[in-house]
């Protein structure tokens, strides 16, 4: 019985990577139906995922240290409530900006939820072997997620069970958050609180600024001719990246912790671990735009079976992930260099494949489940080679820097590869646009991938040098 509890309860943790992970990925397959139940605009669709991923990364290490001041269990059961909140305004839009507002709240209250389900894990598996086997469960979990979220994402718009059915992926999230809410509340207990330093509120907004200022014209600024506002924010952008800058080197100089700790980037495998990551995370959500965006709306293929595709995609992660996660450890860059490899052979097939309206489905299959194979052999390593030679004293903070360049990076790249596709994009759209607009933005994931294999073969003859 005691055993099971214990699992209940690491199932109830997991409730929040799980619906975090699902509703970054079921909204990609369903864009082109959410864009035209809000009667939105291509940066409309761009902004869908952005905006999610902005309220995210800018607290989330500040919704870890949350947890630390309030308790991860209050904390827990808040972060779950607004985001069940906000996944019913999601649902219930009317427009662009109301859904769009709903999905940074929901970002926001996952940045909170999130780090206190995997802070239950310590305490439920004290045990190092034990536990180290259900962060591999955990990560299991998150990767499960894409996939049923692509799934869903593809399936439920085409269903007539309500009048717009898009509605239904976000609406899907109710049920399930009330559900963890109450079993939370009922079989979490509290964790001791852990106060290690002042709440960094104000370095959190900086951040979300930041990020704002720099991304917002990025995607709007495109579909409006460049204003000059756009080319202010942008410029605004980086003078609040030195104001934020200064504001953590001042939290240091004053003895105070800041929301991310500088000193992190002195280690060289963190350092070059970073921006290999950067530049594959460049890719990993635009890829998923523009072929949502090419399959349904240039090739004319619907929605359930453009989910069906990307399930491919996910079942080559998930079998190549727990493959080589095992071997990570030891042959890290070595195994992220074939995962690049893979994915940048995977694209060039795309290139060939997309260029045709009469593509056979089984080519389609056969090449999104090659490609989801290289991201299940680059992703599980990128994160070691960035921490395995960090200081114990600075794990915690360093992985914050992590994650929270990941979800920049993502955001990042949907704005620029995002960008480029719908740049060429001319109104009125034609069918015979979408090839080369697809050619373009592929073309630009690839060199990405390509910095990417070069800065872990730098890193592998700077290492043996």
């Amino acid at each position: 019985m005691k055993k099971y509890r214990k699992w209940s309860t690491f199932l109830i943790a997991c409730s929040a990577i799980f619906l975090s992970v699902l509703d970054l990925f079921i909204v990609n397959v369903a864009l082109p139906s959410i864009k035209t139940g809000i009667n939105g605009t291509d940066a409309d669709m761009q902004f869908i995922i952005v905006m999610y991923i902005i309220g995210y990364a800018s607290f989330l290490i500040t919704g870890g240290r949350a947890g630390e001041y309030f308790g991860k269990k209050k904390v827990f059961l808040s972060g779950m409530l607004i985001f069940t909140l906000a996944s019913l305004s999601c649902g219930l839009s009317q427009s662009a900006a109301q859904l769009n507002v709903a999905r940074f709240i929901q970002g926001v209250s996952a940045a909170f939820m999130v780090p206190q389900g995997m802070a239950f894990i310590p305490d439920l598996f004290p045990d190092q072997k034990e536990r180290i086997k259900m962060l591999g469960i955990y990560g299991s979990i998150a990767g499960a997620a894409s996939v049923i979220g692509q799934f869903l994402g593809g399936l439920i718009p085409d269903l007539e069970i309500i009048s717009e059915s898009w509605r239904l992926i976000f609406l899907i999230n109710v049920p399930i958050g009330i559900t963890a809410a109450v079993l939370g509340l009922k079989y979490l207990k509290e964790l001791p609180v852990k106060i290690t330093g002042k709440f960094d509120l104000i370095g959190s907004l900086l951040l979300m600024l930041t990020l704002t200022a720099f991304i917002y014209p990025l995607i709007q600024g495109r579909e409006l001719g460049w204003p000059i506002w756009s080319i202010t924010l942008l410029l605004l952008s980086g003078v609040l990246l030195l104001v934020f800058i200064y504001y953590q080197k001042r939290n240091i100089r004053m003895g105070k912790l800041p929301l991310i700790n500088l000193g992190s980037f002195k280690n060289f495998d963190f350092k070059m671990g970073l921006l290999i990551s950067l530049f594959y995370y460049l890719v990993q959500d635009s890829y998923f735009l523009i072929n949502t965006v090419n399959l349904q709306s240039g090739m004319g293929i619907s929605s359930a079976r453009t989910g069906m595709y990307f399930v491919c995609q996910g079942l080559g992660y998930l079998m190549a992930s727990m493959f080589f996660t095992p071997l990570v450890t030891r042959y890290g860059k070595y195994i992220s260099l074939i995962g690049s490899v893979i994915m940048i052979t995977a694209l060039l097939l795309h290139l060939i494949l997309f260029n045709s309206n009469d593509a056979s489905q089984l080519y389609i299959h056969i090449v999104l489940f090659v490609y989801g194979i290289g991201c299940g052999t680059i992703l599980p390593s990128l994160m070691t080679i960035s921490l395995k030679n960090m200081p114990e004293d600075k794990m915690g903070t360093s992985s914050g820097i992590y994650l929270t360049l990941q979800q920049i990076s993502v955001a990042l790249g949907v704005a620029l590869v995002g960008g480029i596709f719908f740049s060429k994009l001319q109104h009125p759209v034609l069918a015979s646009q979408f090839p080369i607009a697809y050619q373009w933005a592929t073309l630009l994931n690839i060199g990405f991938l390509l910095i990417v294999s070069i800065l872990l073969l730098l890193m592998s003859t700077i290492k043996k040098a």
